[in-house]
């Protein structure tokens, strides 16, 4: 047999609802509190997935840093080359061949560090030596070798003598 309490048959209906409310608002802050969980825990999984793609768009981006760095090499080679008398179809092959190579490392972020007539800066440039002129002291006067950037990065610094 059921107690008159449990059945609802003798128990005060005030009671009763105060119970109920009672229950009610405990089951709302639990859920209130699940729902804010799940919250976070979404919120964090959309945080963790957009730094992921972050840090592997910068792995990418510099993955291949060091084979870019060898192929600035042949540029400079054809640099050195197109320094030279040659048959005027042979430069041509030569200017669209290194045109073609850069035109390719650009779209992958290789950008030329461009230093005659700029300010010597430490960050970009390397000084192997000084030249007595005109122009005012730390000022780029002669570019030896170009220098590059991938991605902001500089990869090699442009080799320059100075004002003095």
């Amino acid at each position: 047999m059921v107690p008159d309490d449990e059945a609802g048959n003798g128990a005060d209906p005030q009671a009763k609802l105060a119970k109920a409310k009672e229950e009610l608002k405990r089951v709302e802050a639990e859920r209130r509190e699940y729902l804010d969980g799940w919250q976070r825990a979404k919120a964090d999984l959309a945080n963790y997935k957009r730094d992921e793609g972050k840090r592997f768009e910068e792995f990418a981006k510099f993955a291949n840093a060091d084979l870019i760095a060898d192929i600035v090499q042949a540029l400079d080679s054809f640099d050195l080359a197109l320094g030279h008398e040659m048959p005027k179809d042979v430069e041509r092959g030569i200017i669209l061949i290194r045109s073609q190579l850069e035109d390719m490392l650009r779209k992958r972020g290789l950008e030329v560090i461009h230093a005659k007539g700029e300010r010597f800066d430490p960050a970009l440039h390397e000084s192997v030596g000084e030249v007595e002129t005109e122009e005012p002291e730390g000022m780029v006067v002669e570019e030896l070798q170009k220098g590059y950037r991938l991605g902001g990065k500089v990869i090699r610094p442009a080799r320059v003598k100075i004002a003095k």
